[in-house]
């Protein structure tokens, strides 16, 4: 058996440090982080990029009159290479380099005229350019067919301009190792909430945005109530119509349990914890949910592993937690001082409250090595304990702070300008947000997400397959004599050990993966880590894919009862295709042979332009006189992988339509398929040369008179597009663990 080994690399000679890198971190740091020369061969090591940062960081501390900033520079590199603390990913791309841009969330006003609208747009661009994810409410444009004064003629609501947004986005390359990821919100009381809803019903648009739908206390009260609820256009104020909230939220439901969107965020609770009301309220959160942000804020991340605050004696290490968390905070302070923002309103709005995002990672190995199951009444209250603990020191660390350096300019009249509290240098302190690729360079579970799975497969460049084993699991499986490589491959095969008898049931009770826990300890474990955290907490609710639509509204009506800031939930397989597709019992008729038909020596046919990311595609269609015949493909530019796939495609197309293969099932199979490099944009837009091939195939259809009625094939979050492994749904977000490649940036 293949199987993935830590490689060590020695850090700083002198001092002999040595810190342990899995192949998968190795190539994350590569190929994402380490610094790269004009041919993109890396030029500095691991070492060298966590020196960069702590140097970069550390030196804020000159602004307060710190003359000589080594030590401190020491301890925030000791914190990183530990793998005891990570920053969010720009912080790690970006200090010490010309870009200098360190933070990963943002929320950026959307108004209702169109030069505020494109001005939007254009510094979203900017902002993407940098490596930042952004968010937005939709909430303040007037509704489709509402007046527009300047023209006499009728608006055409958020959704066509969330398309432009989406559609910038695409055009973005995030400094090259990043894409722009977008969240967009629409209050539930707005006139084109159903539009809004349904907008990404089929999977094919704004694939650069998450959404979820703005619920508020009203709206929840008329749902429990069955009644009817105001819908209010924003440009007016004024009540344009009345729908049912029971209804609505059985829509909203629905969808989810369809595809995974829309998630639903609350906006009356985000705004009941929000720091500085008189500032300005909630109306947007990043892509991922868990930073509920005022326009123009930033706020800069990190999260500490739990996996490394566990003693020798499998005991939580508390004061190794506690003097992380005042490291974190200071690290995190230092951010805000030494970060180039990217507008001049972000700069002065993130300077003025000066938020930071404290999170955890590695929470499931913590449980793990504490013997605890994830979905017990015992994880649950160790949650509790930890998190509190963590806020509780977090706050300290931040009252230490405000003493030299002062509170945040809008402290008066904030929540923290209270008699019976002390001063505050950070409006909020906490949140807990994704980790997908800092989570893999330290080896350690994503945020407060279980394990995904005991052992998986990972592709590596050759095509081989690496069996990577969770290193808790190995190690309980070699000390209790169960170990074998068929056991792993075995596992890795399925995920889950729940029924594999041979691994002893207490192992099994402590190494439950994510579809091995009920929704119901999803909610309740997100809604234990919200009680401690000043933002919100990102994380996905699974579920199987037999789960009910009854089920999913279950779980959100629990999470509001709960009190959790938001939900998200995921049901397997319900957007990598139609799964479920019942097919009436057919009559059972005798056996027919397909035999293929003769290739005449002239066939008619027609040849079709289509443009993909790899170039111009031709594609010729032949037909005989029993119908489509065969399929040429020639490529723009000679040669290379993608011509000689297309050739592929086309032998196979022929084939299969020489044998009684219909046109129609070709494009269901080749329709939908998505590569690193679609082109295009809306309905012209190619996602592939299969698409491509599968798309000019409808074109000669429908042009020589026939009826092309076919339910497409979905390939949006089945494959990563980047190396073609298997897309996870975690926190909130889709992730690749075999590459790094995250849907949110």
């Amino acid at each position: 058996m293949n199987e993935v080994k830590p490689k060590i690399i020695k850090l700083n000679e002198n001092k002999g440090k040595i810190l342990s890198f899995t192949p998968n971190a190795i190539s994350v740091l590569e190929k994402r982080y380490l610094k790269k020369d004009t041919n993109g061969k890396p030029i500095e090591t691991p070492e060298d990029l966590f020196r960069r940062v702590a140097k970069t960081i550390a030196e804020a501390d000159k602004k307060f009159g710190i003359e000589d900033t080594t030590e401190l520079e020491n301890q925030f590199y000791n914190m990183m290479t530990n793998l005891d603390f990570l920053p969010n990913s720009p912080t790690l791309m970006n200090a010490g380099r010309e870009l200098g841009q360190l933070s990963a969330c943002f929320v950026l006003p959307v108004g209702d005229s169109m030069e505020e609208i494109f001005e939007t747009i254009k510094n979203t661009a900017l902002i993407h350019k940098t490596g930042g994810g952004t968010g937005f409410s939709f909430s303040r444009l007037r509704p489709a067919n509402d007046i527009v004064k300047t023209t006499s003629g009728v608006s055409s609501g958020p959704i066509p301009f969330m398309k432009a947004f989406d559609a910038a986005t695409e055009a973005v390359k995030q400094g090259g190792t990043r894409r722009g990821a977008n969240m967009g919100i629409l209050r539930v009381d707005h006139p084109d909430i159903m539009d809004f809803i349904m907008c990404k019903n089929d999977n094919n648009s704004l694939n650069n945005f998450n959404i979820s739908v703005g619920l508020t206390e009203k709206f929840m009260e008329a749902v429990e109530k069955d009644e009817d609820y105001d819908l209010i256009n924003p440009r007016t104020k004024s009540v344009v119509k009345r729908l049912n909230a029971r209804k609505v939220f059985e829509r909203l439901v629905k969808q989810a349990w369809k595809n995974g969107e829309p998630g639903i965020i609350f906006l009356d609770r985000l705004n009941k914890a929000n720091p500085t009301p008189h500032i300005g309220e909630f109306e947007a959160t990043n892509p991922c949910g868990e930073q509920p942000l005022l326009p123009y804020e930033s706020c800069n991340l990190g999260s500490i592993n739990l996996a490394n605050m566990v003693n020798k004696n499998n005991k939580v290490d508390w004061e190794k937690l506690k003097e992380n968390v005042h490291s974190a905070v200071h690290f995190l302070d230092n951010v805000i001082e030494v970060n180039k923002y990217p507008l001049p309103e972000i700069d002065k709005m993130t300077k003025a409250n000066r938020k930071i995002g404290l999170g955890i990672m590695g929470w499931a190995d913590m449980l793990i090595q504490l013997n605890i199951p994830y979905n017990t009444e015992e994880a649950l209250e160790l949650a509790d304990k930890v998190m509190s603990f963590i806020q509780q020191e977090g706050y300290k660390a931040s009252q230490n702070l405000a003493k030299t350096r002062g509170v945040f300019p809008n402290f008066k009249g904030s929540i923290h300008d209270r008699p019976d509290k002390e001063p505050m240098r950070n409006a909020t302190v906490t949140t807990i947000a994704p980790t997908g690729t800092i989570s893999i360079i330290a080896n350690t579970t994503s945020g407060i997400e279980p394990l995904f799975a005991v052992c998986y497969y990972r592709n590596v460049m050759d095509g081989t397959k690496l069996v990577e084993i969770n290193p808790f699991f190995k190690k309980i499986a070699i000390e209790r004599g169960f170990y074998s490589e068929e056991l792993m491959q075995k596992i890795a095969k399925k995920g889950s050990i729940q029924d594999i008898e041979e691994i002893p049931e207490d192992v099994r009770k402590v190494f439950v993966t994510a579809h091995d826990i009920s929704p119901e300890y999803h909610v309740k474990m997100q809604a234990v880590f919200q009680k401690y955290t000043d933002n919100a907490v990102s994380k996905t609710i699974n579920f199987c894919n037999k789960a009910t639509i009854e089920d999913v509204e279950q779980a959100y009506i629990l999470a509001y009862k709960l009190g959790c800031k938001g939900i998200t939930i995921y049901r397997d397989g319900s957007r990598e295709g139609q799964v479920l597709n019942l097919e009436k019992e057919e009559k059972k008729e005798k056996k027919e042979v397909n035999i293929k038909r003769e290739r005449p020596k002239a066939l008619k046919g027609a040849t079709y332009q289509m443009k993909t990311g790899c170039g111009a595609l031709y594609i010729t269609i032949n037909e005989d006189n029993t119908g489509l015949f065969e399929l040429f493909t020639t490529m723009g530019k000679a040669g290379g992988c993608a011509s000689s796939q297309c050739e592929a495609i086309g032998r196979l197309v022929s084939l299969a339509w020489r044998s009684g293969v219909s046109a129609k099932q070709v494009i269901k199979q080749l329709v939908g398929i998505s590569c690193h490099k679609p082109s295009g944009f809306g309905e012209n837009k190619i996602l592939s040369c299969a698409d491509a091939v599968a798309k000019a195939i409808e074109v000669h259809l429908k042009s020589n008179g026939h009826n092309v009625d076919i339910e497409k094939r979905v390939f949006t979050s089945g494959a990563c597009p980047e190396c073609g492994s298997p897309l996870e749904h975690e926190s909130g977000c889709v992730v690749c663990k075999n590459c790094s490649y995250s849907e949110c940036g």
